[in-house]
């Protein structure tokens, strides 16, 4: 069991802490609540832009990383779908740097021209190697834009399209910021070799003096039920054909987020998975496969991806899929096979919490979508899922009006 504690500072800056006296560092996790789900259809790709922007030079620090790297510190950020995450570690006799580095990037970033010039080109640059000219680059625009008709999911977090990063101008950037970037929509998770006290105090110090901002309530549009089979084929400059269906499925929250975890899982984690089993070594219709869950806040994917062997269509390889899909749903599923799923989840997690810092990333994290001590009950959660269970989600979820099939073709 992590023990955890918090508090809450009066600007609403929300505080998890867990000490960890196994190590001589800190860990600082900021979580700001706010991802590509946030940004307007025509102007993508912002929240990511902040995450490079925010080490461009804050109010009274020009150059964030000269002082990570003089404390003796690392640091780094990601963004996805749904929130933006700050992280820096630091030896424990230096913290105080990461309180300071990080309450001055949330008062507010040194803003101009020559800065945000300077990032788009970077995130131009990203869009264009990973995205446009990298093999199956696109697949996440395809498939997500096939998956979704209304909600904001229907674009990768890099953005729709190079134009709207191009086009960002400085005053929607500031307006961006000043509208998420708040103490009352960040959580601070603060992990390794610190005494609850010394973390609030220092928390209350640097972060403390930050005014709340007007953060407005989230309102996205719901997406429809999908109610029919939805297909489209590509030709790309590819080496091999590629076959991509996906699923809708539910939100983080839902107790089935679960079930379909272990479905992944079952299907196509290790060499004694059904799908690498069955399809890859005996009866080698695909040369690669995998299954996996998208982890968003709101409905979800669920996303099967493969390459079939030489030789072997995508129709064929389809089918293939279907069958073992149908399988799931009518064949009784082992007690053992079910058993080794979970103990490797629970070893992985095990495993994960060892380190300070996925606590403080881990912490943040499930504060956010309900309490940061719901951590020590996911085992619990997976532990409870039945092999009846798993064949009742499967039924109601592979089926064909619920799929999307993207036919990724190597170009003659």
């Amino acid at each position: 069991m992590i023990a955890i504690n918090r508090k809450t500072l009066d600007n609403g800056l929300r505080i998890v802490h867990s000490e960890d006296k196994n190590t001589q560092m800190v860990a600082l996790n900021i979580l700001y609540d706010v991802g590509a789900r946030d940004e307007h259809p025509e102007h993508t790709g912002f929240a990511h832009l902040f995450e490079h922007l925010m080490f461009g030079g804050s109010v009274n620090i020009p150059d964030y990383d000269v002082h990570v790297q003089n404390a003796g510190g690392e640091n780094n950020a990601w963004t996805n779908n749904d929130i933006t995450n700050y992280y820096i570690t630091l030896p424990k006799q230096n913290v105080e740097t990461g309180f300071w580095l990080e309450s001055d990037r949330m008062l507010s970033l040194d803003f101009s021209e020559r800065a945000l010039e300077v990032q788009r080109h970077v995130v131009i640059e990203e869009f264009k190697q990973r995205n446009l000219n990298q093999p199956y680059g696109d697949v996440g625009h395809l498939v997500r834009g096939l998956a979704y008709q209304e909600h904001p999911y229907q674009w990768p977090t890099i953005g729709k399209e190079i134009a709207h990063i191009a086009n960002a101008t400085l005053d929607e950037v500031k307006d961006f910021f000043f509208r998420f970037y708040a103490p009352n929509n960040a959580i601070l998770a603060i992990t390794g070799n610190i005494p609850f006290e010394q973390a609030v105090a220092l928390a209350e110090k640097w972060f403390g003096p930050i005014p709340r901002r007007e953060v407005k309530p989230r309102q996205l549009p719901t997406e429809p039920i999908q109610t029919s089979e939805r297909r489209l084929t590509v030709e790309r400059n590819v080496p091999v054909d590629a076959l991509y269906m996906v699923f809708r499925k539910c939100d983080r929250k839902h107790p089935d987020y679960h079930t379909f975890d272990l479905i992944s899982d079952l299907l196509s984690s290790g060499r004694s998975s059904r799908f690498i089993q069955r399809l890859v070594q005996q009866r080698q219709v695909f040369s690669s496969i995998d299954a996996y869950i998208s982890g968003s806040i709101d409905e979800g994917l669920f996303q099967i991806a493969g390459k079939p062997a030489p030789g072997v269509s995508l129709e064929e390889g389809e089918v293939a899929i279907w069958e073992e899909l149908e399988a799931l749903k009518t064949e009784a599923i082992n007690e053992e096979e079910l058993e080794k799923v979970k103990n490797r989840y629970e070893s992985e997690q095990i495993f994960s919490n060892i380190n300070y810092l996925n606590v403080a990333t881990n912490l943040a994290f499930y504060e956010l979508i309900g309490r940061a001590e719901d951590i020590n009950h996911e085992v619990e959660k997976y532990r409870a899922v039945s092999a009846d269970r798993i064949k009742e989600v499967a039924k109601r979820t592979f089926v064909r009006e619920n799929c999307s099939v993207l036919y990724y073709k190597k170009k003659e």
